[in-house]
């Protein structure tokens, strides 16, 4: 059986972006983990888990306490990049239900700062499933907006153009005869599940029993994000693991 490698892709979404038509609407999935509407000029991004650090933190289990100001630096330069209308934060945007209320002042004045002069739509989460206190920003359960329908959690019976995050899905291919795993904007045209946007989360692989329901499978791609590149990879170069 041939093994298919990094070779087999080449010529395949090589750039920093990946453009892709989602139920009508052009989308750009950007390497950095964001999806940018350009004729909306509307920014979304998922699973921020901000605040995870503390939250483990508090339950006795340290990790680096740094996970919601590398969140932040990275998002406030794609906002300064794209300068987008609106953003939507697709759910999970803190890690638990206190998230907000631990959140230290430079932190607040930077999503005040990021949210000045744009609409900022926050969806709730399973994570998060009350609107965050004290920060800009509408909150909602799910948003429509050009023909699309933006939620935390897919459906498995969704109408087109669901967007949607909670799954952290990434892809495996095998490059140079060893896997390579990486996170991805998971999309049959029809709808897409975004990557975890946030420093300190984990993914799962498209392949997993969670997605089975969920797409089209014959027409399915998973937009891999490179360290500097989009790779556009249809299911038939996939892996499971």
């Amino acid at each position: 059986m041939k093994t298919e490698t990094t070779e087999g892709i080449e010529g395949r979404g090589q750039a920093a972006t990946s453009e892709a038509l989602l139920h009508q609407t052009r989308v750009v999935c950007d390497h950095r983990g964001v999806l940018f509407l350009p004729d909306y000029r509307t920014l979304v991004v998922s699973d921020l888990h901000l605040e995870k650090g503390s939250s483990f933190a508090r339950r006795g289990m340290f990790l680096p306490p740094y996970d919601t100001a590398a969140t932040l630096k990275r998002l406030c330069a794609l906002v300064e990049e794209y300068a987008p209308r609106t953003v939507i934060s697709l759910g999970d945007s803190f890690h638990d239900t206190d998230g907000p209320a631990r959140l230290i002042e430079p932190f607040r004045s930077q999503l005040a700062d990021l949210a000045s002069g744009r609409e900022w739509f926050w969806i709730t989460g399973n994570h998060d499933p009350h609107p965050p206190g004290g920060l800009p920003g509408e909150t909602f359960t799910e948003l429509r907006i050009a023909g699309l329908i933006f939620r935390h959690e897919p459906q498995e019976n969704a109408e087109p153009g669901e967007v949607a995050g909670h799954l952290h899905p990434c892809a495996k291919i095998v490059a140079r005869g060893r896997g390579l795993r990486r996170r991805c904007f998971a999309s049959d045209g029809a709808r897409m599940i975004l990557p975890a946007f946030g420093s300190l989360t984990g993914s799962l692989n498209v392949l997993d029993r969670a997605y089975a329901k969920l797409f089209a499978w014959e027409r399915f791609t998973a937009h891999m994000m490179g360290g500097t590149r989009m790779f556009a990879v249809p299911r038939t170069l996939l892996y499971p693991g």
